[in-house]
């Protein structure tokens, strides 16, 4: 079995990135799997430095903090490796890499 993390190829593709709504992003990847993440889901899971912290790995974010009313504004590609959104918390700074959206998905 592939760990995750060893993933390459077209289970980490995105083949289409659509925000269906203001509150949920949908991504096919290139090996046929869709994914469907709730803005709140994604929020409460972002890996930049202010929501874990960098030495231990531990989540500083509370996830009860994050409402479920919250919404992408926005989101922009980041290289060819991953997403970045600004939410309608004001929040902007997480770099959702696509290996680890998939991850993601794979959790639920």
């Amino acid at each position: 079995m592939v760990e995750a993390s060893e993933r390459r190829g077209p289970s980490i593709e995105p083949r289409e990135i659509k925000q269906e709504s203001n509150a949920l992003l949908r991504i096919t990847w290139a090996d046929g799997q869709v994914c469907e993440y709730g803005a709140p889901q994604l929020r409460r899971a972002c890996p930049c430095a202010q929501c874990v912290n960098e030495w231990t790995g531990q989540r500083v974010l509370k996830p009860e903090l994050v409402s479920e009313e919250l919404t992408i504004n926005e989101f922009d590609l980041v290289g060819r490796y991953a997403l970045n959104f600004r939410w309608s918390d004001g929040h902007e700074t997480g770099i959702y890499s696509f290996r680890y959206l998939r991850e993601l998905c794979e959790r639920v």
